[in-house]
């Protein structure tokens, strides 16, 4: 079984298309052999410094690898390290040679958010609550940022899709 779909084809920005938020609201999913590449942001006090320039790098080289997933299954998974740094996981069709390489295979519980940045604490705190209320323990969590901030501005919500492998 594949991954639903992470976005509509409705883009009306020429940036960030609208998000398939029911697809993943209140979800489990099987990750099944899932590629990504990743990459680290620094961060203070868990606010990402480099975000922009670290996504632009990936899209580059999954692009440039010819790896980059269909508009509709694109996908990047923010994991906190620490308060000063972030790992990023780029999603993409093959492995990219001399890229570090991620493959998540599983089951995975998910959660739409939407709501200022700022709120990820309140979100990650929800996430365990849910992965409770199913009687599971999350192994590791994701946050999955649907729209860049000009983007969340202009459709009027910024949905956070929160991902826990299970």
């Amino acid at each position: 079984m594949s991954l639903p779909n992470t976005y509509t084809s409705q883009n009306e920005t020429g940036c960030c298309a609208i998000p398939d938020i029911p697809s993943w609201q209140d979800k489990e999913h099987i990750f099944d052999n899932e590629k990504f590449i990743k990459m680290q942001t620094k961060s203070f006090l868990y606010m990402p410094l480099n975000m922009s320039k670290i996504m632009k790098l990936l899209d580059n080289i999954a692009t440039a690898a010819d790896a980059k997933p269909k508009p509709e299954q694109a996908m990047v998974l923010s994991h906190d390290i620490s308060p000063w740094r972030a790992e990023h996981l780029y999603r993409v069709t093959k492995q990219v040679e001399g890229q570090a390489t991620v493959v998540l295979n599983g089951t995975y519980i998910s959660k739409v958010f939407t709501g200022p940045y700022n709120n990820a604490k309140k979100w990650y705190k929800q996430m365990h609550s849910f992965a409770n209320q199913k009687n599971k323990t999350i192994k590791t969590l994701y946050m999955f940022y649907t729209t860049c901030p000009m983007c969340a501005k202009y459709y009027g919500n910024n949905y956070v899709i929160g991902l826990a492998e299970v």
